[in-house]
This record gives structure tokens, C-alpha cells and sequence, in this order.
């Protein structure tokens, strides 16, 4: 189950966020693609932890596997 992954209609348009941040999921990912390291993207954002980007290529890696992922509906 993934703890740090909200989704709230809300927050940044129902983007997946890092919970408790307007950090979109996507983000982290498109930078760690982009070759960024986790210790500048923590450095950049530095409200998300590293377990929050390693949580992120977990959401990543569930969807490449076209697993449907569960995410807790935050309350408002």
C-alpha cells in the first residue's frame, strides 16, 4: 500500500501528489528520468523526503506493470 501517495480532487486538479504537499508525483519522476539525483531534487523540494521519491518509483513501477493501485481518497 502506498502511504505517502494522495490524490485529492482538490489538490493541484486530482493530480497524485506527495501527501501533504502540492508535490505532483509526476514531477519527481520526470526528474529522476532527466537524470536528476534524489539529493538535489531533496534539496529543491525540500518538503518531500527521500522515502517520499522512493515512493514515487514505487507508484511508477506498480503502474508499468498496469497494476490497478489503490490510493486513499484524502478528506478535505
Amino acid at each position: 500500500m502506498l502511504e505517502r501517495i494522495s490524490v485529492n480532487p482538490n489538490i493541484c486538479h486530482g493530480i497524485v501528489c506527495i501527501k501533504g504537499t502540492l508535490v505532483p508525483v509526476h514531477i519527481i519522476l520526470d526528474l529522476l528520468a532527466a537524470g536528476e539525483t534524489v539529493e538535489n531534487i531533496l534539496k529543491a523540494y525540500p518538503q518531500i523526503t527521500k522515502e517520499d521519491v522512493h515512493e514515487c518509483l514505487l507508484y511508477a513501477a506498480h503502474l508499468a506493470n498496469e497494476e490497478i493501485i489503490h490510493i486513499k481518497l484524502e478528506a478535505e
